[in-house]
């Protein structure tokens, strides 16, 4: 797991801190032709034998480089396609992790992913799932009848309130499950702050009332899920 670990420190440090988006850049515009890919693979490596700090792991350190260099050259090429960005970033990181799970515990591969598998949390990761957009589509369907009798005359980002409600919700289950019941109040408050200002500007008694609904609603399937989750 040390080891794992160094790998995925040396990985952070060369993929985050040390590539400036000037480097970033460059090889979008010149792809296998820029000489930033070619330092950036190269100071990968460095990175990796300093923190391993063990000659006798070279050829992992190798791997490690030439893996990151045909990772990040098909990221280049293919990153065109998408539209949404995020996508291939979230595609290249997964694989880079991949490989250093791969070249860590290639000896017994199966057996300690297996044993991953059977130690996972499968009422938490249910619990974490519901809350997110199950809870979400849910919430839209009880609130429905409401939502057409508000007039949204006010700009917002495509899907904000359900992605804030998933965020809420889940901070509201990691307390619940921490027993940090304080801070779900904490929470409450800063997002009734946060509002304030809104249903100021906006003068209406609807709108208020059905922020209100919909704010105690998703905190309170929040925390049914969260109190099912530790009792049961």
């Amino acid at each position: 797991m040390i080891l794992f670990t160094k790998l995925l420190l040396a990985h952070l440090i060369g993929d985050f801190l040390l590539q400036p988006l000037k480097w970033v850049l460059h090889k979008e515009a010149n792809k296998i032709a820029s000489k930033f890919l070619y330092l950036h693979i190269l100071l990968h490596f460095g990175v990796t034998m300093l923190i391993l700090w063990d000659l006798n792991y070279w050829k992992m350190a190798l791997i490690i480089a030439l893996s990151h260099y045909l990772i990040d050259l098909a990221k280049i090429y293919v990153n065109p396609l998408f539209k949404r960005k995020a996508i291939p970033f979230f595609i290249d990181q997964l694989l880079h992790i991949l490989v250093l799970y791969c070249l860590v515990y290639y000896t017994n591969l199966w057996e300690h992913s297996r044993g991953l598998l059977e130690q996972l949390d499968w009422p938490l990761i249910t619990a974490i799932v519901f809350v997110s957009f199950p809870a979400a589509i849910v919430m839209g369907k009880l609130l429905e009848g409401m939502s057409q009798q508000i007039s949204m005359d006010h700009k917002s980002l495509p899907n904000a309130g359900k992605y804030i409600g998933i965020l809420e919700r889940l901070f509201v289950l990691l307390f619940i499950i921490l027993g940090r019941w304080e801070a779900i109040g904490l929470l409450i408050t800063a997002k009734s702050v946060f509002r304030f200002n809104d249903l100021k500007e906006s003068n209406n008694r609807k709108l208020t009332e059905y922020i209100l609904i919909g704010t105690l609603l998703s905190f309170g399937i929040a925390i049914l899920t969260g109190i099912i989750y530790i009792h049961l």
